[in-house]
């Protein structure tokens, strides 16, 4: 099973394209509101060291192993939105 988690926030401009380009290419995903995850987010920020929105955790789960986690975060895991899109799309197929 594999997951996509998007980290946002309301009034985020690059929050808004990122989802609206996910959207356009059928991509699934789990948004989840930084303000209202924020003890999630908090792990994600604390690893990456980079707090900039739009995030992305992919997790895949494999019966009988532990999850594989993938922490995207802007600048440091993808360079613009089109990076970003590719890589989940990658990662989902």
């Amino acid at each position: 099973m594999k997951t996509v988690i998007l980290y946002s926030m309301e009034g985020c401009p690059h929050c808004s394209s990122l989802k609206k380009m996910l959207k356009e290419d059928n991509l699934d995903y789990h948004e989840w509101n930084v303000h209202e995850h924020e003890k999630e987010y908090q792990p994600f920020v604390d690893a990456t060291k980079n707090e900039y929105l739009p995030a992305l955790t992919l997790v895949e789960i494999k019966e009988g192993k532990k999850p594989e986690i993938q922490l995207l975060a802007p600048d440091l895991s993808f360079q613009d939105l089109n990076e970003a899109t590719q890589k989940v799309k990658e990662f989902l197929l």
